[in-house]
């Protein structure tokens, strides 16, 4: 029974990943909005004859801007749409699908492990005369089985994060990594083996959040809607008991999920330094430079995909449940 759990787990995971995979690669995109202002830039000295690249500037103090050293306004924000509209038109269809593998290797690391220990310790720890299980047993279970499974996937997860932002530097700037295995094989070539494991305390907190509120919530929702007879145990159930565990985790992992991305794309500077020293460093540069809001940013598409994904992931579950029920 420990194994099914495993199984099951990991062919759900595996199949939402993947499906909602585009989603995830836009999310990454629009959370690195923003990111080079977390450092503040020496203002550029410019000649009053190149005041014509301050279109939004009119009249003349579009001439004196740069000799005056006028902060300009940052560049506009871009919604999900326009994200996924770019990433097509200027590195193709394809490109939506950049780092899949990574999200098959972190799938079968990160979700496999972590469905599985959640059933193993929910089924531990239910009443073996009621049958039942408290709300916070469940949410424990999740944040036990979230943090073990995220420790075993960062290595997954930051090739994914890697190979999903690869598209938004400019061409030299690009690792260019043909697939997950030669990401993490270059990872450990030229950045060492602790690389791999960047940003696991956020990968950890964060997988903790998502597990807890995600799988606990999926199950509470879940035995509510039947034990007030709302509606039947079938499709209905499921996908409005997954749609509001996705949301539910959605929130409460998100600034997480935003600095976790921020740290493992980090590169080091012209001089050698890194633009964080760590979580807590790259939270409070973030949040001056961009606002408290900026730990919300890629909501959209994280509730996009968080909403699909968990659907996708607790349907195709329940069906391989009963696929599997006799083995």
């Amino acid at each position: 029974m420990g194994l099914k759990g495993f199984v099951e787990g990991g062919i759900a995971s595996i199949v939402a990943g993947c499906s909602t995979h585009p989603l995830d690669l836009i999310k990454v995109r629009m959370q690195l909005q923003g990111e080079a202002m977390a450092a503040p830039q020496p203002a550029p000295v410019l000649r009053p004859a190149l005041a014509f690249q301050y279109p939004h500037i009119g009249g003349a103090a579009a001439a004196v801007a740069p000799t005056m050293n006028i902060p300009l306004p940052p560049p506009p924000k871009v919604g999900p749409v326009s994200v996924g509209l770019r990433i097509i038109k200027t590195e193709g269809m394809p490109a939506l699908f950049s780092g899949v593998s990574a999200t098959v290797l972190r799938q079968t690391l990160y979700s496999t492990t972590r469905m599985g220990l959640y059933e193993i310790l929910k089924n531990g720890w239910t009443d073996p005369e009621t049958k039942t299980i408290s709300l916070a047993k469940k949410v424990a279970a999740g944040l036990i089985a979230g943090g073990i499974g995220a420790a075993v996937g960062n290595p997954a997860d930051v090739a994914m994060v890697r190979m999903q932002a690869d598209g938004r530097l400019p061409a030299a700037q690009r690792r260019n990594y043909k697939s997950v295995v030669d990401a993490i094989g270059q990872m450990r070539k030229q950045e060492g083996l602790k690389s791999l494991w960047r940003g696991s305390s956020l990968t950890v907190n964060r997988a903790m959040i998502v597990t807890a509120s995600q799988l606990a919530s999926y199950d509470q929702i879940k035995e509510t809607i039947l034990e007030r007879g709302v509606l039947k145990d079938g499709l209905g159930t499921h996908v409005t008991a997954s749609f509001a565990a996705g949301f539910v985790a959605s929130v409460a992992s998100n600034p997480v999920d935003v600095i976790k991305t921020r740290v493992m794309n980090m590169k080091p500077g012209s001089d050698g330094e890194m633009p964080y020293r760590g979580a807590l460093d790259c939270a409070m540069k973030t949040v001056r430079a961009e606002g408290p809001f900026a730990l919300y940013k890629g909501f959209i598409p994280t509730i996009s995909r968080q909403g699909p994904f968990t659907v996708v992931l607790f349907v195709t579950l329940e069906q391989v449940r009963k696929l599997l029920k006799d083995f």
